[in-house]
This record gives structure tokens, sequence and C-alpha cells, in this order.
């Protein structure tokens, strides 16, 4: 591959998220009845464990292709990131 190649390549449109990533987002848009329910459907729904959900999600609010499939989510989670980081 030649460098222009690869620079068209990195310019390119960025590709459709994963099922798993649009059922994070999916899973992070919904409200929750009490203390455990979120962790239990990120263990039943989605078969993975509260931390792994917890570090896909962060990394998804960093990619371009989560804030144009879920802007409002992917924004509101970005202000509740940022001021927790302000807080420290």
């Amino acid at each position: 591959m030649t460098d222009p190649e690869k620079e068209q390549e990195r310019h390119a449109a960025p590709t459709e998220l994963s099922a798993r990533d649009r059922a994070v987002l999916a899973l992070e848009r919904r409200s929750w009845s009490g203390p455990g329910a979120k962790e239990r459907a990120i263990r039943e729904e989605l078969g993975m464990v509260p931390v792994r959900y917890y570090q896909l999600l962060n990394a998804l609010l960093d990619d371009a292709r989560a804030l144009a499939h879920d802007p409002i989510t992917v924004n509101r989670l970005r202000r509740v990131r940022e001021s927790r980081r302000a807080e420290r």
C-alpha cells in the first residue's frame, strides 16, 4: 500500500459500530430501578462482567462512531466523566 492510499484509508468514513458496542450504548440509555439492576443486566444480557462493560463504555466515549450513532447518550456520559475528573 502506498503512502497516499494509507492516508486515504485513515480519512475514510468510519465503519459501523459492532453489535456489542451498540448493545452497550443501548443498555446505557436505559434507566435502572435500583442498586444491582444494571450490573445484573450487564451479566445476563451482554454476557460480560461489569468491569469489562465499563472499560468498553469508556472507550466508546472517545469513539467518533459511537458519537455518530448515539450523540445524546455519548455526550451525556462525556459530561459525567469530565465532572468526575474535575472532582479529583
